[in-house]
Formats: structure tokens, C-alpha cells, sequence
């Protein structure tokens, strides 16, 4: 969950400077979980296995226990889920960004979102802002 429009808000949390969790790989959790697989995962997502694969063995690294559990093997043991860890954690890490949102909005969001220009907005010069 995030804030929309032309000022977003996120949460990720980093392991030291590495992203150990944030939305991106909160989609990946959510699509194992929903599809049962790495590869259904990352069609659903658009992602390539490859790159899905790299965002599970992150996770399962960052973590104390396991995150996502890889059934390796033929006929209906292959597949993937999500551990009782994984589902923990992605719960704890939806309470955290729906709260943090939640904190966000007010005075100081409405403010900051009146003075940011809309993407591919021009800045009266004839450049486009860097962000």
C-alpha cells in the first residue's frame, strides 16, 4: 500500500545498505503465495525467473528463518510457498506500511504534494527537473 498520485510514499527497510524488504519484494511474497510457484511468480509479475529467483535467495538470506520454501522435483512436488516465517513477516510488513502511510497523510503530505510538479512537467526553462 502506498500514498498515489504525483507523491508516493513507500516503506522499505534496508540490512545495513541492501534492501532486506520494501514493495518490491513484498509482490514477489504475494504472488508465490498466490500463484504456488517461483515461475508463475514472475510471469504473473512480468519478472524473469532469473530475477525473481535473485529476490527469494535475498530474502531467505536476510532473514533469521527461511522465507520461501522451493519444492524441487517432478509432478505435484514442485512448487513454492510461502513459510509460516514468510507469511509473518509479510503481514508485519503490511501492518507497518499501512500504518506509515496512514501517519503520513496530513498537513505536511497535502503541502508537499501541491508543490511537486506532475512527471514530464517542464520547469518554465524548457528542462524537465531531476529528481
Amino acid at each position: 500500500m502506498s500514498i498515489t498520485g504525483p507523491l508516493k510514499t513507500s516503506v522499505q527497510l534496508l540490512r545495513g545498505s541492501d534492501p532486506a524488504i520494501g514493495p518490491g519484494k513484498a509482490m514477489v511474497l504475494d504472488a508465490i503465495e498466490r500463484t504456488g510457484s517461483i515461475s508463475a511468480a514472475g510471469r504473473d509479475l512480468g519478472m524473469s525467473y532469473r530475477c525473481i529467483w535473485l529476490l527469494v535467495d535475498s530474502l531467505n538470506a536476510d532473514w533469521c528463518e527461511p522465507v520461501v520454501s522451493a519444492r524441487i522435483g517432478g509432478g505435484t512436488k514442485r512448487g513454492a510457498s510461502l513459510t509460516d516465517f514468510g507469511r509473518e513477516l509479510l503481514a508485519r510488513y503490511r501492518k507497518l506500511e499501512s500504518d506509515m502511510v496512514a501517519a503520513a497523510e496530513g498537513e505536511e503530505l497535502d503541502w508537499l504534494k501541491a508543490a511537486i510538479r506532475s512527471p514530464g512537467e517542464r520547469d518554465g526553462h524548457g528542462d524537465e527537473r531531476a529528481g
